[in-house]
């Protein structure tokens, strides 16, 4: 049984229960999403962002297609995508949706967010709906009570680390997840044999960071080697792969 354009949803006895929505581009996700969208904004206010991302064309530069509260991340429509965005580019087969995990903005805000992804009916990915609650108003609330009261601070601190970034633009986002793979080699970047450089690549790789355009020259700088040098290693790490 069909209901409305483009969202699919079962029968089973006299209950209809939501399966997995569809549409037929992002139009049509636009019109289906747009009151939900109003309604979570609404209901979170001024420190909650909702996003409506357009995958289709995989231009990660330019997806945003609506959003409310931008100005939690400084992004508006026409703005980027985030390193989650690669890393669903990069394999689109997985189920990628993802519910209140940490995030941070470029200024170093910590976010709570979740992301549900919607795809065509060939079942290919072609929206994202995200929301982002930024956390510092309460963090702010929270010291300063704890600083009242300073036997009602725990001293405990979020375990969870980050898993988006949150950027103005991509080169930013790309930027973190330059310096995240670095951190985890754990040596610095003159200091680097080519296996470390290597695995610099293959964690970059890993995460989809390529299909951000001029990430090569971007990765060649940081690790202060040629794009030459750059397109040698990731072959070496794609035919590794392989």
């Amino acid at each position: 049984m069909r209901i409305g354009r483009g969202m699919e949803r079962v029968v089973s006895g006299t209950q209809t229960a939501p399966t997995d929505v569809r549409f037929a581009d992002i139009e049509e996700a636009h019109r289906a999403l747009a009151p939900i969208m109003e309604a979570v904004a609404a209901v979170g206010g001024p420190h909650c962002e909702v996003v409506l991302h357009d995958l289709s064309e995989g231009d990660l530069e330019h997806s945003i297609h609506a959003i409310l509260n931008g100005h939690v991340s400084g992004r508006e429509e026409g703005g980027p995508s985030t390193n989650l965005g690669v890393e669903v580019l990069r394999d689109g087969s997985q189920d990628h949706n993802a519910y209140g995990y940490r995030a941070r903005t470029a200024d170093g805000r910590e976010l709570i967010s979740s992301s549900v992804y919607y795809r065509d009916h060939e079942g290919r990915i072609i929206a994202s709906l995200c929301i982002n609650r930024d956390l510092s108003p309460l963090q702010g609330a929270m010291d300063a009570l704890a600083a009242l009261a300073p036997e009602m601070s725990t001293g405990e601190t979020a375990s969870e680390p980050p898993r988006e970034l949150v950027g103005p633009d991509v080169a930013t986002v790309l930027d973190d997840m330059i310096a995240e793979a670095i951190a985890t080699v754990g040596r610095p970047t003159p200091a680097m044999t080519k296996a470390d450089r290597i695995e610099v690549l293959r964690l970059l790789e890993a995460r989809g960071a390529f299909h951000i355009k001029r990430a090569a020259e971007r990765v060649s700088a940081r690790l202060g080697v040629s794009r030459v040098t750059t397109y040698g290693y990731l072959d070496e790490v794609r035919r590794g792969q392989g």
